[in-house]
């Protein structure tokens, strides 16, 4: 399938079983915004358990918080959003289209990478075993022109992204020739900064003095309360602050499903270190987290990390987790050593010490920063692609299949009687009632055996059990494998440590440690 179809394919596949649906879509929508359906929210809380465990009850050393959306507006003077918290955009003077200029460029980029990937896959078949990569990209006069032109562009994007040049910038769109997805034309306007902030008014007087800011991120909610949490846990640095939270920017070119929404949600984590210790512990979030996503077991290779190539005003370090969505390599998540930045602008702004006392050292410091920063949605798009497959099987049928990890399964398992008579759906709901203390379990009597498989595959449920005539004499059932489709027969007492060790949150934080 091409990149385009796939996503068109899983688009289709949430609104019809139930995972997303359009905003508002009564009313025709609402541009880049969603609504998660039955399914889709279970899978969203199921992920934010699995991030929060990790964080939290993982790390003795790292606790929560939820801080409220709407913060003094003195924050986003501090923390620089007001001021520089913008995009570089540039419109298509043709298809009235609107594109970040920087996307643009790294959409380029990444054209240029996959030439290279495409002659390595040449050389591997010309070569077969004796194929050696190393020496294929430094000899290969194709990949060294193209990794030439990768280098060339890399450098001046990142001059004027650090430069601020935004004509600089439009002028390396125009150089190589950047078309225009919709109208395939290079009649681009001048770039421009757009402020990403949505604001509003605070109480009924109007004024600069009632406006506020929904805020763009979570972060600075951590900040503003960091005292407050080390105080009251008597927390000793090295320590983290995490928080889930519902973030706002007024996205101009919001677009590629739920990849880039107005309104999303963001899974945080700020770790506060000694100064002089932040890159050694950059170097060990940024491990740490790429293990976690790899512990979902979607493929290693469908993760890559990037290095940023302009720094934020506050950062020292950063770098992405980028994942292989349907539309290429995208960022997921974030790791940045944001250094002492925030906290010190914090105290600037509001005059009040936000040090860290040291008993062992008897001095006071400003800690520094290390960030983990994860889009939620972006991330349930990401088990989404992972999981979605369409596979031929060998009697000739189809059947579409969401081979979502079971632990993050909307539902997971489904009791299935053979027929709806013979005291079989009483059975049923006798197991039903045995499991759903602990698991999201799901009846259904509708339709042939085949035909309920074919519905708990597209939702994802990792096993379903089916209660036939044999259960009411000898306490056994058929479980059935998603993924695999193969059928055993259990003991009906022995279900719940089976699922146990198979679909458990247990099951799964165990691969951490």
């Amino acid at each position: 399938m091409e990149p385009k179809d796939r996503l068109k394919d899983l688009i289709s596949h949430c609104k019809e079983y139930g995972f997303i649906f359009p905003s508002s879509e009564i009313y025709d929508g609402l541009a880049a915004t969603y609504d998660y359906g039955q399914m889709g929210v279970e899978l969203k809380n199921n992920i934010k358990t699995y991030w929060w465990k990790c964080m939290t009850q993982l790390n003795s050393h790292i606790v929560g918080i939820d801080s409220a959306i709407f913060m003094h507006p003195t924050t986003w003077k501090a923390s620089g959003h007001v001021d520089a918290f913008n995009d570089p955009l540039i419109d298509n003077k043709d298809s009235k289209k609107r594109y970040r200029a920087d996307v643009l460029l790294e959409e380029y980029l990444e054209k240029q990478n996959q030439k290279i990937q495409k002659e390595v896959e040449k050389g591997e078949k010309r070569f077969g075993d004796a194929f050696d990569m190393e020496q294929f990209l430094a000899t290969n006069p194709n990949v060294l022109r193209t990794q030439e032109k990768i280098n060339e562009v890399h450098h001046r994007m990142k001059k004027a992204l650090n430069d601020s040049n935004l004509e600089d910038l439009r002028q390396l769109i125009l150089d190589l020739e950047i078309v225009c997805p919709i109208s395939g034309s290079k009649n681009w306007t001048e770039v421009r900064q757009f402020n990403l902030m949505f604001s509003t008014s605070l109480g009924s007087v109007a004024g600069e003095s009632s406006t506020i800011y929904l805020r763009p991120e979570t972060a600075q909610g951590i900040f503003v309360n960091f005292l407050n949490v080390q105080k009251s846990g008597r927390m000793k640095i090295p320590f983290g602050i995490a928080q889930i939270g519902k973030a706002f920017r007024n996205e101009i070119v919001a677009r590629q499903f739920i990849f880039r929404m107005r309104e999303f949600e963001q899974m945080e984590m700020q770790f506060f270190v000694k100064p002089g210790e932040e890159l050694m512990w950059y170097e060990h979030w940024k491990e740490a987290r790429k293990k976690w996503h790899l512990n979902l077991g979607m493929g290693e290779g469908n993760y890559r990390f990037h290095d940023h190539i302009k720094l934020a005003h506050y950062a020292n370090a950063a770098c992405d987790i980028e994942f292989n969505f349907p539309m290429g390599f995208k960022e997921l998540e974030g790791i940045h050593s944001r250094t002492d930045f925030d906290l010190k602008q914090h105290e600037m702004h509001s005059g009040k010490k936000l040090q860290y006392f040291d008993p062992s050292t008897n001095e006071s410091y400003v800690p520094y920063v290390i960030e983990t920063s994860v889009g939620l949605d972006r991330l349930f798009l990401s088990v989404l692609t992972a999981s979605y497959h369409e596979e031929k099987l060998e009697d000739g049928s189809e059947r579409t299949v969401l081979k979502i990890p079971p632990a993050l399964a909307p539902y997971k398992i489904a009791v299935l009687p053979l027929v709806k008579k013979d005291g079989l759906p009483e059975k049923a709901q006798e197991i039903i009632q045995m499991l759903r203390m602990n698991y999201t379990v799901q009846y259904d009597e509708k339709d042939s055996i085949g035909k309920r498989y074919r519905r708990q595959d597209a939702i994802g449920t990792p096993f379903a059990i089916t209660v036939d005539h044999e259960s009411l004499q000898n306490e056994t059932v058929t479980i059935r494998h998603r993924d695999t489709m193969l059928q055993e027969r259990i003991g009906i007492q022995t279900l719940t440590e089976y699922l146990q060790s198979h679909c458990s949150w247990s099951a799964l934080l165990s691969k951490l440690h």
